[in-house]
């Protein structure tokens, strides 16, 4: 049985189940999916509906559009940062209460480098289905998957350096890819093409469009034939593993250094974020020359 339904409160997310595999999608296509908090708790029920049916066996995560997620919501008509949001991943203060750096600690420790986390701990598998953008706070959503699946026009940048910033806030540069190439990805902030990223380990497979989903899928429906449990052992095994290589410790170290440079920005500078907007960090991620 397939269900699509969507409650009014849900729009901005859609919930699909096909046999055994439950597609989650991200549904703001016109903003290229960028992520507000309303984005993020419609993810996280749809995350939570996945996990309590057990049918379900395989959740992939997806972009309704052309893009799968162009980053975090820093200038859409549906900018919701000064909006009070439900906390579920830290037990923390209403960020809207507080100013400085409360303010913005006690909202993306919740919204952002929580919630990651919080899904990262799903005990099902989950796949990122990406396609044309993938930046910035889109990297968090994929990453925060167990593998990603491309098309080949899939791109991938996190151009927040160009902020002063040194990352988005769930850091995990240094693991999905080598650190040199972290470097370089963060240092330039260009956009990384699917086959490149396929090359530094970050992505597992990189399909022609037309076959994404199919091919998606495909390694779902394979993957579900193994036992549940297994499986979230085994997911619980690897997370273990990148966790003793320093994995958790790092973000949180970063995630300090990240709020310095809000806090930097915000003191000399017009606002938080450099005075940047969603044009022009889009802009400033464009593809280089000898992008492969």
């Amino acid at each position: 049985m397939s269900s699509a339904e969507t409650s009014a409160e849900e729009q901005v997310v859609t919930y699909e189940r096909r046999g055994t595999v439950a597609f989650v999608t991200l549904n703001r296509p016109e903003y290229r999916n960028a992520q507000n908090s309303k984005v993020t708790y419609a993810l996280d029920a749809a995350f939570t509906r996945a996990v309590d049916d057990d049918e379900v066996k395989v959740i992939v995560l997806a972009g309704n559009g052309k893009h799968f997620c162009a980053g975090h919501d820093i200038g859409s008509p549906g900018r919701d940062i000064d909006e009070s949001f439900e906390r579920k991943a830290v037990i923390w203060w209403d960020h809207t209460r507080k100013q400085g750096v409360d303010r913005r600690l006690a909202r993306e420790a919740e919204v952002y480098l929580g919630m990651c986390r919080r899904w990262r701990e799903i005990p099902k598998p989950m796949i990122a289905m990406v396609q044309g953008a993938c930046i910035a706070g889109g990297l968090m959503l994929a990453w925060s998957c167990d593998f990603i699946v491309a098309s080949e026009d899939a791109f991938f940048a996190d151009p927040v350096v160009r902020m002063g910033i040194p990352g988005v806030e769930y850091f995990a540069h240094p693991w999905v890819m080598n650190p040199r190439a972290a470097r370089e990805f963060l240092y330039t902030g260009d956009r990384v093409p699917a086959r490149r990223a396929h090359e530094l380990g970050m992505v597992n497979h990189v399909v022609p469009h037309q076959e994404l989903e199919q091919a998606t899928l495909a390694i779902a429906e394979r993957i579900s034939q193994m036992p549940s449990f297994g499986l979230a052992l085994t997911k619980k095994a690897i997370n273990q593993a990148e966790d003793l290589q320093g994995m958790r410790a790092g973000m949180d170290s970063v995630f300090g250094l990240h709020h310095a440079a809000h806090a930097h920005n915000a003191e000399v500078g017009v606002d938080s974020l450099a005075g940047m907007d969603a044009r022009s960090m889009r802009d400033s991620s464009a593809r280089p020359e000898n992008a492969r």
